[in-house]
């Protein structure tokens, strides 16, 4: 006799669907990958529903228009940013720490390769398409800044460092974290840097940032 085998059953019914918010990452993806393929004109819906695995009309019901996923997109990459970034670990941090560690987080999200494809799609095809310009800036330009700059402010309230414009610092200590080899990766002229290149380019704009901020005893 053959021995006996519990034999497994599947359940009845349809499988179990994904929730909106798993949908939505999944589409997000899909739309990542096409607009770095495609470019935002050439994209299409219908080519973003197929990729991601979901109906047209699931896909306009959580996103009414490209622009919209276009804008979701920048968001998720944003929230990646300011999850990398737990206020509660950075209030903990002293100084140095703090900063070390946010201008890394910056530089591991403005210096990627990802980010720097949808720079070059931003400003190519802004003209045609201002909604992705405006998207751009203030779901990425704007938040990180927002995030960067009010720590600077906590740092001046708490007396460790000495700023008559935080606003202004934080847009220079940006551009010292990321706008050169951003730009010449843009421009297709070196790669993009890597983990350790971001590091120490980090650890290096906190020692000039601290130099010139620093309260000098009395």
């Amino acid at each position: 006799m053959l021995p006996n085998h519990k034999i497994e059953r599947r359940p009845r019914g349809r499988p179990q669907a994904r929730c909106d918010e798993d949908t939505r990452s999944v589409i997000i993806e899909a739309a990542n990958k096409q607009f770095h393929q495609n470019g935002y004109a050439t994209a299409s819906i219908a080519a973003i529903a197929q990729e991601a695995g979901v109906s047209t009309k699931t896909l306009y019901r959580l996103f009414p228009t490209k622009a919209d996923l276009f804008s979701d997109l920048i968001s998720d990459r944003i929230g990646r940013f300011l999850l990398a970034l737990d206020p509660t670990t950075l209030a903990a941090a002293d100084l140095r720490q703090g900063l070390e560690r946010m201008l890394m987080a910056y530089g591991m999200l403005t210096l990627s390769e990802d980010t720097i494809t949808m720079m070059r799609l931003v400003i190519g095809e802004s003209d045609r398409f201002p909604e992705i310009a405006a998207s751009f800036y203030e779901n990425a330009i704007v938040r990180t800044n927002a995030l960067m700059e009010g720590w600077l402010r906590k740092q001046v309230d708490r007396g460790v460092i000495a700023l008559a414009d935080p606003h202004a610092a934080c847009g220079m200590l940006r551009g010292m974290m990321a706008m050169e080899p951003q730009r010449a990766a843009m421009l297709r002229q070196q790669p993009a840097p890597g983990i350790e290149e971001i590091a120490a380019r980090a650890k290096m704009c906190a020692d000039l940032f601290m130099n010139g901020a620093a309260v000098v005893p009395a």
